[in-house]
């Protein structure tokens, strides 16, 4: 039996359903794997005073400190996080909330190994805990975690240093896993280890009936992500704003709503484009299916699950050559790699548009990326760390 404590700052609950749901839905994987015994740690940072001064940590204040969460044992533990600080004293100050808390959990679930889902501050928190409990520690990169966190004055040299001591490391790209050598972590020590895909719900579907439902005519172009200026939803509705008679729908909340608001107004097109706001995960199937083009214009990325789900879905995508894009759109019908510029993006989406390609040969893009083998290569690389740690092998 290997028994796993799962370790994520990036998982979803009640007041945020879709916040890390990909990491959700690996996790699930892996308990669900043959021999596998798990537990959830997510933790939920929140800050020392009051909560009113910052009205969007009130609902994660209220969230149980246990619970059974789509089918998971989850426990979600505070801990304290500055904000100014740049993140400096997060990771220390998670390894003091979950040092009495991993103490007391092993007594009754004694893991073997800690599985952390998101590098920051996840990976140099679980280095700490291993250390201090005598089990192996993997940390998976997912790309904001590296580009962020990785290069930030406050953090940089935590992360580095995490990397270096952890016993494994996982990568969602090859790219991703470059960018982590290149900052000194160890090459080898870094696995690539790609998101998955459940094709029961992801699937092409009559497109015209799917847009039909969603009162759009004509050509559609879909932007999906979280509302920061990291996804360059800016980009899409200037670019869109270029091609007359073409909708926009983008969905995903954030601090850049108002902005991006104005924007729509300000280049004229808000007849065309919407914001949707957050969409819940099990809505995105028939979005995906009902565009004709998925756009994100991203700055960073390390493999992003938006581009898998609209591939499957028979949706191509024009995106950045941000991390793993070359990996991802890796035939012409998978769509372009294009520019962040407006003018490079309405091209790419006008290319598309002249020529659609078939939905089928799309969605054969997206075939090698599976949950089932998802959870296969993760619960793998698990039990290789437990016996290297014994001595094994």
């Amino acid at each position: 039996m290997l028994r796993v404590l799962t370790l994520s700052t990036l998982f979803p609950d009640a007041a945020r359903p879709n916040f890390g749901i990909f990491v959700q839905r690996q996790t699930q994987g892996l308990a669900a794997s043959p021999g596998v015994d798990l537990r959830v740690i997510a933790p939920v940072g929140l800050p020392p005073f009051p909560l009113d001064r910052l009205a969007h940590y009130r609902e994660r204040a209220g969230l149980p400190a246990a619970e059974l969460w789509q089918g998971l044992e989850v426990r979600r533990p505070r801990f304290t996080v500055v904000p100014g600080t740049g993140g400096r004293f997060h990771a220390g100050a998670l390894v003091r909330r979950l040092t009495p808390l991993l103490n007391e959990l092993r007594t009754r679930f004694p893991f073997d190994v800690i599985d952390a889902e998101f590098f920051f501050p996840d990976g140099p928190a679980a280095v700490a805990l291993g250390r201090r409990l005598g089990v192996p520690v993997s940390i998976k990169a997912r790309g904001a975690d590296i580009h962020h966190w990785g290069h930030a004055g406050a953090t940089a040299a935590q992360v580095i240093d995490a990397g270096r001591r952890a016993d494994g490391l996982l990568a969602v790209s090859d790219a991703l896993r470059a960018d982590m050598a290149a900052l000194g972590i160890p090459a080898e020590k870094i696995a690539v280890h790609r998101t998955g895909i459940d094709r029961t719900r992801f699937h092409p579907r009559p497109r015209a009936a799917e847009k039909a439902r969603l009162g759009v005519q004509g050509p559609l172009v879909l932007s999906v992500g979280a509302l920061i200026p990291r996804k360059g939803h800016d980009v899409v509705i200037d670019a869109v704003a270029r091609l007359p008679g073409i909708t926009l729908l983008i969905a995903g909340d954030g601090p850049e709503r108002s902005a991006l608001a104005a924007r729509i107004a300000a280049a004229g097109i808000t007849d065309r484009a919407r914001l949707l706001g957050a969409v819940p995960h099990d809505d995105l199937p028939a979005l995906f299916a009902a565009a004709d083009v998925m756009a994100l214009a991203s700055s960073s990325e390390g493999l992003a699950n938006a581009w898998v789900e609209a591939l499957a879905s028979g949706t191509p995508i024009v995106i950045t050559p941000a991390g793993g894009a070359a990996e991802t759109v890796n035939r012409a019908a998978a769509g372009r790699i294009a520019d962040r510029t407006p003018e490079a993006f309405a091209s790419a989406i006008a290319e598309i548009l002249l020529a659609p390609p078939d939905p089928i040969e799309v969605a054969a893009a997206a075939q090698r990326f599976s949950w089932e083998a998802n959870a296969a290569q993760l619960r793998d690389h698990l039990t290789g760390l437990v016996a290297a740690r014994a001595g094994v092998g």
